[in-house]
């Protein structure tokens, strides 16, 4: 399943270098995708972005996520010519409300001639105290939303008959959950996040090597990030990590860097692990007795 990075590209990488993400009609520059909620100020938000590198930002559609008690809209404080948006049917708990705030994000973005019009990051969550997704209400939104000429990116769960369920179903990208939405948890089940990668990337399992799994929800921490890059994720998919970090700046900055480290380091290959210890420097030609000792 690795796939190896040439030469020539290593020896090019710099920040936000790694080879772009193709995803759908979309090509994705840096393999960090980052929200646009919780922070304390649309300053701060700009900041964050501009140092997490991100070039894909997601945002909830939902007019109360959309418009603050202000009137202020948060698109205002986005630079729609630098970012893509991608839209998303955050707090939806049926497919019937996520196709409905999925065709109205698709409006707004189109009023903005925004590239992001196009594809939809969707979420049908199964309750509010978990924010897990309902799996049968996620399948069913997804086929809708395919035949409506949507390119869908699907929230699923680390249940890997799931992610091939919507695979199948048409998204262009699976994105399993590394834990609950805004847990910080990390990547509470490397195993199963690995066996969702197997299925729907190893040819052995049926899979394809360039179809694009980003994890998405629960990131934490940088080492979350390439945990979730060394397990073979294509990408990752971030919010509150960066947001309600105590320097929102300086960690979307930290993550950006563990995204990159992440990627080139699952495509180099890491060592065996062993039981015991091996020497770095060859035993023969040691020197065993010291004369005159």
């Amino acid at each position: 399943m690795t796939t190896p990075i040439a030469p020539e590209t290593v020896a090019d990488l710099s920040a936000n270098s790694t080879p772009p993400l193709e995803i759908g009609g979309f090509t994705l520059r840096s393999r960090l995708v980052a929200g646009t909620g919780k922070y304390a100020d649309p300053d701060q938000m700009r900041r964050a972005l501009q140092a997490s590198g991100c070039d894909v930002v997601t945002v909830a559609v939902r007019r109360e996520r959309l418009v603050d008690a202000e009137g202020r809209s948060l698109l205002d404080s986005i630079d729609t010519d630098r970012l893509t948006i991608l839209p998303n049917t955050a707090g939806c708990f049926c497919a019937e409300d996520a196709v409905r705030v999925a065709r109205l994000g698709r409006e707004i973005l189109d009023q903005l001639d925004n590239p992001g019009k196009s594809w939809v990051k969707l979420e049908v969550l199964g309750d509010r105290k978990t924010l897990l997704p309902d799996p049968t209400g996620t399948l069913e939104a997804c086929r809708e939303l395919v035949a409506d000429g949507f390119t869908v990116l699907c929230y699923s769960s680390d249940d890997p008959i799931a992610a091939a369920r919507l695979r199948d179903a048409g998204a262009a990208s699976v994105m399993p959950a590394g834990s609950p939405i805004g847990s910080g948890r990390g990547i509470a089940n490397p195993s199963a996040i690995s066996l969702c990668l197997e299925l729907l990337k190893d040819p052995a399992s049926g899979g394809d090597p360039n179809y694009p799994v980003i994890v998405d929800a629960g990131v934490g921490t940088p080492s979350d990030v390439t945990v979730a890059m060394e397990l073979g994720a294509d990408g990752v998919l971030l919010n509150t990590g960066i947001a309600h970090a105590k320097d929102p700046v300086a960690m979307a900055h930290a993550m950006r860097l563990a995204c990159e480290a992440g990627y080139v380091g699952y495509r180099a290959g890491r060592i065996p692990m062993r039981r015991y210890a091996t020497a770095s420097s060859p035993w023969e030609g040691a020197i065993s007795h010291i004369p005159g000792e």
